[in-house]
């Protein structure tokens, strides 16, 4: 993303959740923003929340996550669910990201899990173990991945189980199939 102030445009690196939290051009925006600097150049990344922005320090805490791996990983999904996967020692949610393996995702867990807050960790991490079978049962059925996940966050959060979440799912994505 561009921000300009006073005339002068500003590039920042940001997450998806924080570009879809920004309003549309023209309008003002207010960005935490942290400067990464390195010998050969310096880097602006761009936060929608505070609290993102201290994920994003703490990530790049740890041996191994630069900047941009930890911008990746902000990316995959919302902070909560990082969270919780962090505190229940999840490593899945983490290695989505491109180049965090299993081992940095291990070590982002032993270096992080007492500094995150994760209130109802074990419920969250519960829920995103119901969405990927609720994913991978509805792409075995032809739905691409991406569609079902969009549909699953689009659910209330009254539908926990795995049955009403097909079921939901199925609804929605039927419509969407029949409207073009």
């Amino acid at each position: 993303m561009v921000l300009e102030t006073g005339g002068v445009g500003f590039k920042f690196l940001a997450s998806h959740q924080t570009i879809k939290a920004l309003p549309a051009v023209g309008h003002d925006a207010f960005v935490y923003s942290r400067l990464y600097v390195r010998d050969d150049s310096l880097e602006l990344y761009g936060f929608a929340t505070a609290e993102e922005m201290e994920f994003f320090e703490m990530l790049i805490s740890v041996s191994g996550v630069g900047p941009k791996s930890a911008i990746a990983i902000l990316g995959v999904s919302d902070m909560s669910s990082l969270a919780a996967a962090i505190k229940e020692g999840r490593p899945d949610l983490l290695t989505r990201v491109s180049g965090v393996g299993r081992k940095t995702a291990e070590r982002i867990i032993v270096e992080l899990k007492s500094k995150v807050k994760a209130e109802h960790a074990t419920k969250v991490v519960e829920g995103m173990d119901s969405d990927s079978d609720v994913v991978e049962m509805l792409v075995g059925l032809g739905y691409r991945k991406e569609q079902v996940v969009n549909v699953l966050r689009a659910l209330p959060e009254t539908v926990t189980s795995v049955e009403m979440k097909v079921k939901q799912a199925l609804k929605i994505l039927g419509n969407k199939s029949s409207n073009g």
